[in-house]
């Protein structure tokens, strides 16, 4: 069975997004600790890249900064692997299919499995061409995570079917960041992910307040938070742990 599984065990499931490495890794550590605590069901990690083309700007300022603070993807793998001695929760890394790519995918993917992540969201990688990857994270046990966007329509029940871990639902069309409202019709989206897999479905892009991850874990299995996050981060460097403890338990409480 899927690891990332147990993130939806316990009611709704509330996903938590940080860029490794911003400002700097022992502050993302605490960071992801300070949100384990307060109810984060899953841990996705941001692998920064320069050119994170889903990204809007709050996160492409976070890539930046790790990239200028001289994180690398083999300081990450150590720093997961460390992470993993007391944090339990599932983990995921979140990246480009160029970072997975450069660095060989088979060694990328089986150092996944050996520090203990449990799956890999790759924004860039079309469905169609995921069996770049495919094979090898099922030789691995990683899950490779798809992402349905709205303009995915006739797609969703192919996508569905194939899922592995969580679909990653995308609320709104553009780049991540927080929105004041998300208008899409989700409702639909889901019943056709419904009708396809029963696999869990989390909804992220956009949410930011107590009131929208509600509604979205009311009309999903979760609610995946990102921008909000990682601005707490740029606001309070490395004084942000504590107050993204708060946050997320704000979040949290919210969709009990």
């Amino acid at each position: 069975m899927s690891n990332i599984k147990k993130a939806f065990e316990n009611g709704k499931a509330f996903l938590a997004f940080l860029t490794c490495g911003d400002p700097d890794l022992e502050t993302t550590a605490a960071a992801v600790r300070a949100a384990v605590e307060n109810g984060a069901d899953l841990i996705e990690l941001g692998i920064p890249f320069s050119d994170p083309t889903a990204e809007g700007p709050v996160i492409q300022g976070a890539n930046l900064r790790a990239l200028r603070g001289g994180v690398t993807t083999d300081r990450i793998f150590a720093f997961v692997k460390e992470l993993r001695r007391d944090v339990k929760v599932p983990m995921v890394f979140m990246t480009y299919a160029n970072v997975v790519f450069s660095y060989g995918a088979k060694r990328f993917i089986s150092t996944c499995k050996e520090i203990g992540i449990d799956g890999l969201i790759l924004p860039d990688l079309p469905f169609e061409e995921k069996e770049e990857f495919q094979p090898i994270c099922r030789q691995y046990g990683i899950d490779l995570i798809s992402l349905i966007a709205p303009t995915s329509e006739n797609r969703i029940a192919q996508i569905a079917k194939e899922a592995e871990g969580f679909l990653y639902l995308v609320s709104s069309l553009g780049v991540t960041g927080a929105r004041s409202e998300i208008k899409t019709d989700l409702t639909s989206i889901v019943k056709a992910v419904r009708q396809n897999t029963d696999i869990p479905c989390a909804i992220g892009f956009g949410i930011s307040t107590p009131e929208q991850a509600k509604k979205m874990a009311d009309l999903s299995d979760g609610a995946i938070v990102g921008s909000a996050i990682v601005r707490l981060l740029e606001t309070y460097g490395k004084d942000a742990p504590p107050h993204i403890g708060e946050y997320v338990k704000s979040m949290k409480d919210a969709m009990r």
